[in-house]
């Protein structure tokens, strides 16, 4: 089987070194089509997260240094030792890729347990290779299988009830910082999934008043307008960033955003009161030094994992449940793949007869043109074709006899439905 999944995630890389390898959304066409021009790589998705950056490939063949191309390519693409990233670097083939998949899709493998956000990446990270071109059968029936058993996880389990994420955890860690949030600003920098998740939970908890940042003001206005809040662009932080007592950022930005200075000038303004942030983004959108200041307490997606595990005891057995749902649903793909390497026989031999069946009937109808009769020419269709068919696996059958392969005989009985019409043979 030539699936290959090959990543990092927050279990065994640290931010600093995820950060370095997540994939620009503005360049992830050009990106899946570089992965793509690899010789062995027939289909590619890439999934770059906060989280994690995956590569889910299918290779033309079973390669043993597949792992070593797939490593080589991106410690080209991000300027990342090779060696490096092999420290922190996971590989599943086969059914464990599928697996993998399926357990991410589900939320099984996230930093919350069961968080729902990710099966909406995955399927962002799907539409990405359809656009680039680098999604195929295989890939193309994998995610949508992946995403079929999410919604059935989702159905079956209580893995989405109380549910939590990195959005809620950042609130809920705010809430015990600030107790009560009605007398609080909150500043979110950016428009995604992630910050309109935030801003619904900082909305049920009567946050005071909320600022929305982003470099699109139109995103910003939209955004800001659904829990009344006020929208501004990026520009305009360095003015407004005394105002908010909670900032929590989650941007695609390349470099940081807000940096030490413009913290340490905020700080001033406010005369020293604290100021709680969160930075969801990777790479990051506030610099690890904001953290030194005084009268600031920054976290990280790492640091909120503490407040997350709070969350987990109660999903434990739905998750459970969900990975024996995972276990049948692998089966369930495996053997549409084990199918699929019998489509190239099926449909080459069902052409082969088609082109049979089409000569001996030009063949039969120029006999009634000749002056045959109707009846004369379709016996002679039904013989001629019949025999036609039969001729090569009769011939086989034979040598096999001749050879002994009563096992085979035995198996083509069983191919061509003998048994079932043979009532001796049951």
């Amino acid at each position: 089987m030539s699936l290959l999944a090959l990543g990092i995630n927050h279990k065994t890389a640290p931010v600093e070194v995820r950060e370095k390898v997540a994939f620009a959304p503005e360049r992830m066409d050009e990106s899946l089509r570089s992965l793509k021009a690899l010789e062995p790589v027939l289909e590619a998705v890439i999934v770059s997260t906060c989280n994690r950056t995956e590569l889910y490939c299918r290779m033309d063949r079973e390669q043993p240094d597949a792992e070593h191309i797939l490593l080589e390519w991106m410690s080209a693409t991000h300027g990342v030792p090779e060696g490096e990233l092999g420290r922190y670097a996971y590989v599943h083939r086969g059914p464990e890729a599928i697996r993998h998949l399926l357990r991410v899709a589900c939320g099984l493998d996230s930093l919350v347990l069961g968080e729902p956000q990710i099966l909406g990446q995955l399927k962002s990270a799907w539409q990405d290779a359809r656009h680039a071109g680098t999604l195929g059968r295989q890939l193309g029936r994998l995610f949508q299988h992946a995403f079929s058993v999410a919604k059935q996880v989702r159905t079956d389990t209580a893995i989405g009830e109380s549910a939590v994420s990195v959005a809620f955890a950042a609130v809920s860690l705010a809430r015990q910082i600030f107790g009560e949030l009605d007398r609080q600003t909150a500043l979110l920098i950016g428009a995604g999934e992630t910050i309109e998740l935030t801003a619904r939970h900082l909305s049920a908890n009567r946050i005071g008043r909320m600022l929305v940042a982003n470099r699109s003001l139109d995103r910003a206005e939209r955004l800001a307008e659904l829990f009344g809040g006020e929208a501004l662009t990026l520009p305009g932080l360095p003015e407004r960033l005394a105002e908010a007592d909670i900032i929590i950022s989650s941007t695609a930005s390349p470099l940081p955003i807000l940096g030490k200075g413009m913290v340490e000038r905020a700080l001033k303004e406010r005369r020293h009161r604290p100021m709680f942030m969160v930075d969801i983004a990777v790479p990051r959108d506030i610099e690890p030094e904001v953290g030194e200041l005084d009268d600031v307490f920054l976290y990280t997606v790492d640091d909120l994992q503490a407040v997350i595990e709070e969350n987990i005891a109660s999903r434990q057995e739905a998750a459970a449940q969900a990975e024996e749902i995972i276990d049948s649903r692998v089966d369930e793909f495996l053997g549409w793949l084990r199918g699929q390497g019998a489509v190239e026989t099926i449909t080459e031999y069902r052409s082969g007869a088609a082109r049979t069946a089409d000569e001996l009937l030009q063949r039969a109808r120029g006999m009634i043109a000749r002056g045959k009769s109707p009846d004369e020419a379709l016996a002679w269709l039904a013989h001629t074709l019949t025999n036609k068919l039969t001729h090569a696996p009769t011939q086989r059958l034979n040598e096999l006899a001749r050879e002994g392969r009563s096992d085979l005989i035995d198996q083509a009985r069983s191919l061509l439905g003998l048994d079932e019409d043979d009532p001796k043979r049951r």
